[in-house]
């Protein structure tokens, strides 16, 4: 890459949905697999199909309290005229009945279960007042979940339900991937941890993006700030080459001391510098050794915006599955939002309740400012303005994607 674009700035940019494919194809999952216990696979990501070795339920079984019954023994039963049937305690024959209740294995020979309400017991009969057929009232062996069925493919995102249903059909363990591992590289000489002299910045981005990464499901290395030098910033991408993915923050500019995209493209290469986002354009998306380098902006808000839109979809492709979309709100803008046509912008809002019945109001809580950290840290969510628009009118009904909810 030369270093002209220091001198040109981005004159082009690539659009957000192209930047992104280009860096999905440069990425692989890792393959790397592991068994866990069935309590323990909550967000995991499936690996092997996973297959029932048993039905659900494992038996007929009455799905009401009542007695069990041979259906043909009711036919015609009703309130003037019961069917009157023996009361027994094992296996169910011709002309009998047996007490159940809901979940209890259906008797030998009963194919129907009569609900408690409508029988009644006299001495040693029962009087059914309902006509049942073959069936009705019972869960058949299988009825949930048939032995052998298959439950899930790699690839799937485990949640609870799902390890419910797997301890369901008798299953102890499941293959899953292991987690991918994400090196967070905070890059800047001005950055410190605490007590910042005049010129010198707190670091957050680095606190930020090693906790969306772990959120994402990733496990991070959550390295110490790199300063501002060629040889230094390519050090500490080769120590991680053994990650999953590298991410930097900061640097990747255009600027004297934006040194990341020239590093990046001296170890291995540059697929998109510059994206057609706001805020956040200067991103550098690359990959060296084929690992995946995602250069994050320096600005807080471009930080976690880049993340959300290009590390955490390359970190759940290596995972071997996909970024699902991020849950949405409807609400009713309040203010007008303004928007560059041909570049998708992300306008972060707070969510406020309506009165009565009408939509939540989301407020934008900066019309701009990257590096103002508080206008995402106290927002609920942002509205995206796809590129066609040139902006989003007050009053107008909007998507206010919570990106920060926990997958």
């Amino acid at each position: 890459m030369s270093h002209d674009r220091r001198e040109a700035g981005f004159k082009r940019r690539t659009r957000v949905d192209d930047a992104l494919t280009t860096l999905l194809d440069a990425a692989e999952p890792h393959g790397r697999t592991e068994s866990v216990p069935v309590a323990d696979a909550d967000g995991r990501v499936v690996a092997d199909p996973i297959d029932a070795p048993a039905p659900v339920p494992g038996y007929d079984r009455a799905a009401m309290d009542g007695y069990a019954v041979r259906a043909a023994d009711t036919f015609g039963a009703s309130d003037r005229s019961p069917a009157v049937l023996r009361a027994t305690d094992g296996a169910v024959g011709p002309g009998e009945a047996a007490r159940v209740h809901t979940g209890s294995d259906l008797p030998e020979g009963a194919d129907a279960v009569v609900m408690i309400e409508h029988v009644e017991e006299v001495a040693d009969e029962v009087e059914a007042f309902d006509a049942v057929a073959a069936g009705e009232n019972v869960g058949a062996a299988g009825e949930d979940v048939e032995a052998g069925q298959r439950l899930y493919e790699p690839g799937h995102t485990l949640r609870p339900s799902d390890l419910g249903l797997c301890k369901s059909v008798g299953l102890g363990s499941v293959a899953v991937a292991e987690p991918p591992t994400v090196a967070v590289l905070p890059t800047g000489e001005e950055l410190v941890q605490a007590d910042p002299d005049p010129g010198e910045v707190i670091e957050t981005n680095g606190l930020t993006v090693s906790r969306l990464v772990e959120r994402w499901g990733g496990e991070v290395r959550y390295r110490d700030v790199v300063t501002d030098d060629e040889a230094a910033l390519a050090d500490a991408i080769e120590r991680d080459l053994d990650a999953d993915v590298v991410v930097t923050t900061g640097g990747s500019s255009v600027g004297e001391r934006d040194l990341l995209p020239e590093v990046v493209d001296g170890l291995g290469e540059v697929l998109v510098h510059g994206v057609a986002l706001k805020p956040g354009h200067p991103v550098c998306l690359g990959v060296v050794d084929d690992t995946p380098v995602v250069s994050l902006p320096g600005y807080p808000v471009a930080c976690i915006v880049n993340a959300a839109q290009f590390l955490r979809p390359v970190q759940k492709r290596v995972a071997g599955t996909h970024a699902a979309p991020f849950p949405t709100r409807r609400a009713t803008l309040t203010r007008k939002v303004a928007s560059e046509p041909g570049t998708r912008t992300f306008a972060r809002v707070r969510l406020e309740p309506a009165d009565g019945d009408d939509l939540p109001v989301a407020t934008p809580t900066r019309a701009g400012g990257s590096g103002v950290l508080s206008s995402v840290a106290l927002a609920t969510g942002w509205v995206v303005v796809p590129e066609p628009r040139e902006g989003i009118d007050a009053g107008e009904a909007v998507d206010v994607e919570l990106w920060e909810v926990t997958e």
